[in-house]
């Protein structure tokens, strides 16, 4: 086997297949509040949505899980899906839109390199929403390693966006 393997620049995560309870309830919150298109249904059992036209960035299914109660919290398993968003202005409209649901957030950071919002998805599956500032202003240590951090996110300043 060779030892000194790098993946190819090209190569990227194509999607992640989250099992859910309920899938009506994992689309309304999927694609009626995040707004992911939905691209194929699987009968009453499966989802396959996207964002742009993709055939899917996110699958959904209830084949081992349906009705089934949210897994533990500790112990080992998916810890979050996160989902990048082109522009700033972007992630700052859907922090209004969560804001105007009443959807709750456990967390909002500034990481250097991002700035991201964290919340549950209905069965307890973390989701990051976030974008990346550009590479030429990642923060880096004197090594030239990246300097990420976890700062709380001026969620006001977010906002501001929406006003330029």
């Amino acid at each position: 086997m060779e030892t000194n393997y790098i993946i190819p620049d090209g190569a990227r995560i194509g999607h992640v297949h989250l099992k859910v309870a309920d899938l009506q309830r994992a689309l309304a919150f999927y694609s009626g509040l995040l707004g992911f298109e939905i691209t194929t249904m699987y009968g009453e059992q499966a989802a396959f949505i996207s964002a742009g036209g993709y055939h899917h960035h996110i699958g959904l299914n209830t084949w081992h899980s349906k009705d089934m109660p949210h897994a533990p919290r500790e112990g080992v398993g998916l810890y979050h899906t996160a989902i990048v968003y082109p522009e700033r202005k972007d992630l700052a409209k859907i922090f209004r839109r969560l804001r105007t649901a009443g959807y709750p957030l456990t967390g909002a950071s500034d990481h250097g390199v991002s700035e991201a919002l964290y919340l549950d998805d209905p069965d307890g599956n973390g989701v990051e929403l976030y974008w990346d500032r550009a590479p030429e202003l990642w923060p880096q240590k004197a090594d030239g390693s990246l300097e990420m951090y976890t700062r709380p996110l001026d969620l006001q300043d977010l906002l501001s966006e929406l006003e330029i």
